[in-house]
């Protein structure tokens, strides 16, 4: 009798803990549900080594600065981001018979990644502008430079707030005219950044 009447109750009680259990779908493939949710926004720091040329001189520094951003992570996994940062460097070298700094380089772009629970795999790419400073003879001219970022990297949580981050960001600025002591000057350059940062996650 307490077999039958225990055999009742598991009958019973089955539907109940089923609903906790993954639910597998014949006519669709498995998706898997991320324990960790990436969406929101997000601010942190960045640091590293910047390298490029500009204008056949080769140029090299490091870099430092801060971004912000926001994820929207889909139920796949798939995660779209908009991001923006500038970075403070000491990137330079000699350049058009003078010395070439940039001084700071900005980015607006899109990411597109796919999390992995707490682990996050994306690409990037977007628009980018940066200070540039050529000295000649003890003067220097200030310019602007416009142009596009492109990179990749990875990042995972620390804690539920906490996440850090490698990643890796091209850019690829037009020349722009410095006028110098000895007369202007065409001035273009890229770079090559490899940041690693910590952001915080609201």
């Amino acid at each position: 009798m307490k077999k039958l009447l225990l055999a009742a109750a598991l009958f019973v009680a089955a539907p109940a803990y089923a609903g906790d259990l993954p639910q597998r779908n014949y006519n669709n493939p498995q998706v898997y549900r991320n324990l960790f949710n990436w969406t929101g926004f997000y601010a942190g720091v960045h640091a590293g080594w910047g390298w490029g040329d500009s204008t056949g001189g080769d140029l090299s520094g490091h870099v430092l600065g801060a971004q912000i951003g926001y994820n929207y992570q889909m139920v796949s996994g798939l995660t779209f981001g908009v991001e923006t940062d500038i970075t403070f460097s000491g990137i330079d070298g000699a350049v058009a018979g003078g010395a070439f700094t940039a001084d700071y380089i900005g980015t607006l772009r899109a990411r597109i990644g796919y999390a992995f629970d707490r682990v996050l795999i994306y690409g990037t790419g977007g628009f980018a502008y940066a200070g540039g400073d050529l000295k000649v003879a003890g003067l220097s001219n200030d310019q602007d430079h416009y142009g596009y970022a492109i990179g990749f990297g990875i990042e995972g949580m620390i804690t539920s707030n906490v996440s850090a981050r490698l990643e890796y960001i091209y850019t690829d600025f037009g020349s722009r005219t410095y006028q110098t002591v000895v007369g202007p000057a065409g001035v273009g350059f890229s770079s090559s950044l490899l940041r690693a940062g910590v952001n915080y996650r609201f």
